[in-house]
This record gives structure tokens, sequence and C-alpha cells, in this order.
């Protein structure tokens, strides 16, 4: 059956608003601007749903009169759509010459294996041996005398391309296994293999530890993955979180965008990711510029 692209409104959510901003400590009164109305529409299909949903209605709630719509599903060619102005904002993590890129945040990636793996630490290099085939035995990496079960995930999600930009695995992954879409599909297979190998995104890794699912989170190159490491650039894996819009976005894109990269937007963001705060530089970090495979979003 061929998928269908899903167009939601963030009004069709039954989180309550007044929650979602008390607990994200936003001030209802500070920084409205009754002058901005209208309505846009945002379009993605990787796993940034959820918090570009939160953003949306926290956004609306500060500006009566607004709307702030999502087109998401992983059919949507989320950039051509902003070219041809059908939507305001692709969210992505691939930047595009013809139109102006705003990181609002890092993802952060996580390399994860079983708890029962010995294996708990390694380089750049064997974490692209592993995902290329190079390193088939964890034999290899001083660990226990079984094949390695390499779990790819598809390429229609963003994590995967800034997880092969972040190795320089331009050639994809060696594989023949079934890819997974969804991190929490991941987090099943891992925890209950003990020869797996995976990736997620690092806050939906460090939540599962919270909750006592059996994987562990491998530091790489002797660094631990978390917000400080990923921030400064000291752990390598890890991709932008872009916002693409028009050279030149309308008054209401333009406010959103501001809203999205103030304290508050970036309050709402760190539930998911590694915010940008205090300031979003003005131009793409240098590892986001590396040209992806090709995707639904291009």
């Amino acid at each position: 059956m061929a998928q269908r692209t899903v167009t939601l409104s963030s009004r069709v959510y039954t989180i309550a608003v007044g929650t979602l901003l008390l607990s994200s400590g936003l001030s209802l009164l500070c920084n409205a601007d009754a002058a901005v109305t209208g309505r846009i529409l945002i379009a993605g299909y990787g796993p940034e749903s959820p918090v570009v949903l939160d953003l949306a209605k926290a956004y609306e709630h500060l500006h009566p009169g607004t709307a702030i719509d999502l087109q998401w599903d992983t059919t949507v060619r989320a950039i051509h759509l902003v070219k041809t102005g059908e939507a305001q904002i692709a969210v992505t993590d691939q930047p595009d010459p013809a139109l102006k890129a705003t990181q609002i945040a890092w993802d952060g990636i996580a390399v994860i294996v079983n708890f029962a793996n010995p294996v708990k630490e390694v380089s750049s290099a064997q974490v692209k041996g592993l995902f290329s085939a190079q390193i088939t035995t964890w034999a290899k990496l001083d660990g226990a005398p079984a094949k390695v079960e390499v779990i790819p995930r598809t390429s229609a999600n963003n994590l995967t391309a800034g997880f092969q930009n972040s190795l320089g695995l331009t050639e994809g992954m060696g594989t023949s296994a079934a890819p997974v879409r969804s991190d929490q599909k991941v987090l099943s297979l891992v925890s209950g293999r003990d020869a797996t190998v995976s990736y997620i995104s690092l806050a939906a890794a460090l939540k599962a530890q919270e909750d006592g699912i059996s994987i562990h989170i491998l530091k790489v190159d002797q660094v631990d993955p978390g917000e400080a490491t990923v921030k400064n650039g000291r752990y390598r894996l890890r991709r932008p979180v872009l916002m693409l819009t028009a050279t030149e976005p309308d008054p209401l894109t333009k406010s959103f965008l501001s809203f999205v990269c103030s304290a508050d937007g970036q309050k709402l963001l760190r539930t998911m990711f590694v915010p940008i705060e205090p300031s979003v530089p003005t131009t793409v970090p240098p590892n986001a510029q590396q040209p992806g495979p090709s995707s639904p979003s291009s």
C-alpha cells in the first residue's frame, strides 16, 4: 500500500497547552507580538516531530491569531515544499544553498550495545568498522567470540544521514539486515540480543538507561556522550537540527524562528536535543555541510 502524506494541525493533539507551558517554565506575558497573525506550514519526515509540535503549540498560545501546521511523513519532500512556497519551514539536518538555514539544536547520536556485551568503549574508526562490515566479530574488540549483528536504520530518517556523515560512511552501511525506523524498535532489538549494535538519538538512549532497559551507550574516542560534549564537538557523533526557510522569510515565520531560538524555545528543545543556547550561530557548522545520501526531504 502506498504511503499517504498526512497534514497535522497542532490543535488535534490532546496535550494540555497550559500544562506544557507550565512544565517548560514559559512566561505567557513576555515577548508576545499581537501584530503577528496568519498560518504557516512546517514540513519534515524525521524524528523531530514531537518537539516541533510542542514548539508550535507553545507559540500559538503566546500569539493568538496564529496557526502552525505540520506536514510530517516519510514521503514528504520538505525542502522542495519550501522552495515551491507550499511550506514555510523544512526541518532537516542538511543545508540547501537556495534556502536560509537556522540551526536550532544538536542531536547527539548514541552507539548502543546490549548491556551484557563486555565492549564498553570504541574509537571512531572501530565504529566505522562495525557499520561497514570491516569488523565482523566482537572478539576483534576484546569482546565475546560472537558475530556482530548490526541493526541498520532506514534512510528515511535524518539520524541515518547524520550518523554516516559523522563517520565518513559515504558508501552506506555494510549490512543485509532489514533497516529499522523507530528508536523504540531498535531499543527492543538491542536489549534482547547480546551481539547487536545500532545507533539512536542520544536523548532516547539516556532515557532508556534511566528506565532500566538493558543497553549500554558506548564511549567513543574516550569521550562520554552528553550535552556538554555534544555541544562543544568533543563527541563527534552528532548532527545539526536545522530549520530551512526562504532567504527572506515572512513575518510569522521569522517570529516563530525567533521563539524557537529564544530561551523558552530552547527549554522545549532540550527535552529531545542538545540546545544551541545562549545564541544560535549565523552559519551552519562545518560537519553540517557534508553531503549526505539522498533522502525524501530533498
